[in-house]
C-alpha cells in the first residue's frame, strides 16, 4: 500500500469567548490548549503503526496515563462486527451454521472517529518524547489547507518509531487494536479526530467527557428506532434471539399504541419521556419479551408467540396481526370487565380523590383501569396481568385449540392496521375468546391497587411494596394465580393446575 507523506484534513476551531476566563497554566495538567483540531481519515494499518496507547498506570505511588488496559475480547468483538455487521457478528459458529443466516450479515460501519493527540517535540511521557525525526506536524498549504506531516522515515504499516509513538490515542483504541492482524484489511480508512499539543490532564477529562458523562440514549427512545432498522424479514429466523424478541415486541407496542381500537391507544408513553403519564415503551416491551415472546430457556417462561406448544405442534402459525389482535383482544375485554366491576377495590378509586384534581380524567377513562394509583397503568400490572395470561393459554393451548385460529397470511413485511382489524374480527369467533373474557372477569376481581394509592390499610401497602423491583414481577404473578384459584368455574380449575406444575 502506498504511503502518503501529507495527508488532507480539516482544521475547525472549538472555542467560545468564556473560555479564555478559565484558570489555564504551564504545568503538566492545565496547559492552554489550542484553539483548532483536525479532522482527517487514515488506512487503519498505518494509524496504527504511528500511535501509541497511554495507558493508566501506578508506579511508586504515581498514577499515569488515561487508558484502560486493552481487552483483547472488545477488540475481537469489533473485528467481527466490521466483517459481519450486527447482528451476525454476535452470533456463535455453531449458531451461524444452523441456520440459513446469509441475509444476516450487514456492514460493519465505523462511522465515529478515533481521537487522538499529536506529541509536540517537549511533550514528555514517563521520561520519554517523540525522537525529532518521528514527529507528525501540521502543515498549511494553499488557501488555508491544512495537511497531516507524516515522519520523513514512515514506511507505512510495518514502520516502528524509535522512541515515543508520535500519535498517542485518547479514544478508540479498542477500534484500532481490531486491525491488529491478518484478519481485516489494513487500507479500511477510519475517521480520526485530532488534538495537538493536549497535555495529559486535558486528556484525562476529555476521555472522561466521551465515556463517562454522557447519558446513555433513553432505552424507549432506543426502541422507538427498531423499525427503521428492518429493511428485511431477518428478525423472523430468529425466535431465540433477544434481537427478534425485542423487535416484536417493540412491533406488538407500537400496535397497541396506535391501533383505534386498542385501550392503550395514544396511552403509551414511546419515547420514555419524563412528565409524560403511562407507561413507558421499553417497560412495554421488557413485559411482552419476558411473557409471550420468551424464549423458555430451562425452567424459564415459556412464550405463547415464540415457543413450541408441543413437541409435535410446533409454535403456533400466528401472523404479526393475529398477535397484536390477540393482545388487543385481551385488553379489551379487561377493561371493558374492570369497567363494569363494582368491586370494593374498583369502586374506591373510583371516589374523588384531590390527587386526581389536575389528571385531566375524562369520563369515559375509568380510574379503576387507567387512573393513576391502578397497577394495570403500571408497568408491575401490565406485566403481572400478561405473564398470568401467557402462563393459562401456553398450557392449554391444545384443549383451547389456538392452532385452529386461522387468518389471512400477511400482505407483505409491514402489517397494517387493516389486517389487525380483520384479525380481531376473526378471533371473535374463536372457542378460547370465550375463556378469555372469564379469565379478565376473574382478573377484575383482584385487588390492583397500587402502594400509595388512597385508603390502603399498612398491611396493604406493605403487601404491594413486594411487587415492585426485579422479585416483585414473580409475586405479583404468583399472587394473581392464587386469587384466580380461589374462584369457581374453568379458569379457577386451570390456575390450580399451573399451582401445581409450579410446586
Amino acid at each position: 500500500m502506498p504511503v502518503q507523506r501529507q495527508i488532507p484534513a480539516l482544521q475547525f476551531k472549538q472555542w467560545i469567548a468564556d473560555w479564555d476566563n478559565l484558570r489555564f497554566d504551564e504545568g503538566e495538567f492545565r496547559r492552554r490548549p489550542s484553539p483548532d483540531i483536525y479532522l482527517f481519515s487514515m488506512p487503519a494499518d498505518q494509524l496504527r503503526a504511528l500511535s501509541g496507547v497511554f495507558r493508566r498506570e501506578r508506579q511508586d505511588g504515581q498514577a499515569t496515563g488515561i487508558q484502560r488496559g486493552h481487552d483483547k475480547v472488545r477488540s475481537s468483538q469489533i473485528r467481527d462486527f466490521v466483517r459481519f455487521g450486527y447482528p451476525y457478528s454476535e452470533m456463535s459458529p455453531t449458531r451461524r451454521e444452523s441456520f440459513d443466516s446469509e441475509d444476516l450479515r450487514k456492514p460493519g460501519w465505523l462511522p465515529t472517529a478515533i481521537v487522538v493527540n499529536i506529541l509536540l517535540p517537549n511533550d514528555t511521557r514517563r521520561g520519554r518524547k517523540v525522537s525529532s525525526a518521528d514527529l507528525v506536524s501540521i502543515a498549511e498549504g494553499r488557501g488555508g489547507e491544512v495537511s497531516l506531516k507524516l515522519p520523513g522515515t514512515f514506511s507505512g504499516a510495518d514502520w516502528q518509531p524509535s522512541g515515543l509513538p508520535p500519535i498517542e490515542v485518547i479514544d478508540g483504541q479498542h477500534r484500532l487494536y481490531a486491525f491488529d492482524g491478518d484478519t481485516l484489511p489494513g487500507d479500511f480508512e477510519l475517521p480520526v479526530v485530532a488534538f495537538v499539543g493536549l497535555d495529559i490532564g486535558w486528556q484525562a477529562y476529555l476521555f472522561w467527557s466521551i465515556n463517562v458523562s454522557p447519558k446513555k440514549i433513553n432505552p424507549s427512545h432506543a426502541f422507538d428506532l427498531y423499525p427503521l432498522l428492518r429493511s428485511q424479514d431477518w428478525l423472523e429466523k430468529f425466535a431465540q434471539s433477544n434481537v427478534y424478541r425485542e423487535a416484536r415486541a417493540q412491533e406488538l407496542t407500537e400496535f397497541l399504541f396506535r391501533h383505534k381500537e386498542s385501550p392503550w391507544r395514544n396511552r403509551i408513553n414511546m419515547l420514555g419521556e419524563r412528565g409524560v403519564r403511562g407507561v413507558s415503551q421499553a417497560a412495554w416491551i421488557r413485559s411482552l419479551a419476558s411473557t409471550f415472546l420468551a424464549a423458555g430457556r430451562g425452567k424459564g417462561t415459556k412464550g405463547l408467540f415464540g415457543c413450541n406448544i408441543s413437541d409435535t405442534l410446533g409454535p403456533l402459525p400466528w401472523t404479526r396481526s393475529q398477535q397484536a389482535a390477540f393482545l388487543i383482544f385481551l385488553w379489551q375485554h379487561c377493561e371493558q370487565a374492570v369497567k363494569a366491576s363494582t368491586a370494593s377495590w374498583a369502586e374506591a378509586l373510583r371516589r374523588p380523590d384531590k390527587r386526581q384534581d389536575n389528571l385531566s380524567l375524562t369520563e369515559a377513562v375509568d380510574p379503576a383501569f387507567a387512573g393513576p394509583y391502578t397497577m394495570l397503568n403500571q408497568e408491575q400490572g401490565v406485566r403481572g396481568l400478561l405473564s398470568v395470561t401467557n402462563d393459562l393459554f401456553f398450557n392449554f393451548a391444545t384443549e383451547l385449540d389456538l392452532a385452529s385460529w386461522e387468518t389471512d397470511e400477511d400482505r407483505g413485511s409491514v402489517t397494517d392496521d387493516a389486517e389487525i382489524s380483520d384479525a380481531l374480527k376473526s378471533i371473535r369467533r374463536q372457542r378460547f375468546g370465550a375463556f378469555m373474557k372469564a379469565l379478565v372477569q376473574a382478573l377484575a376481581e383482584y385487588d390492583w391497587r397500587s402502594a400509595d394509592a388512597p385508603q390502603l390499610s399498612d398491611d396493604q401497602k406493605l403487601k404491594r411494596r413486594a411487587f415492585r423491583g426485579s422479585g416483585g414481577y414473580a409475586a405479583l404473578r404468583d399472587d394473581l394465580i392464587k386469587s384466580l384459584s380461589r374462584g369457581h368455574g374453568l379458569v379457577a380449575e386451570r390456575a390450580n393446575t399451573i399451582r401445581r406444575l409450579r410446586s
